[in-house]
């Protein structure tokens, strides 16, 4: 997760709303990687208010650098990433967050040695315009296993637990847009069941999801559309329904 508190007290605003129909997210001739290694080729993909839409692909494939790179958290990044309208290419993730971007990374980086309710606390942003207002009350709502250990450290918790502890830190800072690194990568399936009900409830509020996954019926159950990945390149983009049909492209590309 970006931290709310970042530098300073600057107000925390949103990202200018999008033309009527206008994608609320445009990524467009994206390439991206690491040092001396190119991972993301021209890459492109939206995502509008309200929708959820994963991208999907076998490990290496891009998808969590993609995530990254719309996070401003890699150093080598060209092409144009518009959010709301607004460039953010060159931005520091700090003001990308904002903004109104949440991240929830995969390896989850909770504060291990505060509780539950600190790592809510020290997230917390203003409301910002056409983003859900979250409180604490509201997210142990959606997680009522995080509201029976408001008090425990987080080092105590399952790591199903700290997946949800993450993710409904991020929602603290009330973003527009989530970003999901691999929400289902290890955890129980009871957990899997959990998180699928979450995003379900959280597009319902109106919040835009980009999801990372490998997890085929996860990613049915949850997703309005999908890009595939392999090798930092789009190579099918559809409805969920339309790509549960191909099975050219789950076998060549998912392997399932």
């Amino acid at each position: 997760m970006i931290a709310a508190g970042g530098r300073g007290k600057e107000p925390v605003r949103a990202a200018a709303r999008p033309e009527p129909d206008a994608p609320l997210l445009e990524v467009h001739g994206l390439d991206a990687g690491y040092a001396g290694a190119r991972i993301l080729f021209g890459l492109g993909l939206e995502v509008r208010a309200g929708e959820v839409v994963a991208l999907m692909g076998r490990n290496g494939a891009g998808k969590s650098t993609t995530l990254k790179a719309i996070m401003g958290l890699l150093a080598r990044c060209g092409g144009s990433i518009r959010f709301g309208g607004r460039e953010l290419v060159g931005l520091e993730p700090f003001r990308i967050s904002r903004l109104g971007l949440g991240y929830v990374p995969e390896d989850r980086r909770i504060f291990t040695d505060l509780t539950v309710l600190e790592n809510l606390e020290v997230a917390r942003q203003l409301p910002r315009p056409g983003a859900p207002a979250w409180t604490v009350e509201q997210l142990f709502g959606l997680f009522p296993n995080l509201a029976e250990m408001p008090d425990r450290p987080a080092a105590q918790i399952s790591g199903g637990e700290q997946q949800m502890l993450t993710v409904a830190r991020t929602l603290m800072g009330n973003p527009q847009l989530l970003l999901l690194d691999e929400p289902s990568e290890g955890v129980a399936p009871l957990i899997v069941e959990q998180l699928a009900v979450l995003v379900a409830a959280l597009k319902k509020q109106g919040l835009a999801v980009l999801l990372s996954e490998q997890n085929l019926p996860f990613a049915e159950l949850v997703c309005d559309r999908a890009y595939v990945l392999e090798k930092g390149q789009i190579r099918f983009s559809g409805t969920m329904a339309e790509l549960a049909g191909n099975e050219s492209v789950r076998a060549r590309y998912l392997g399932v």
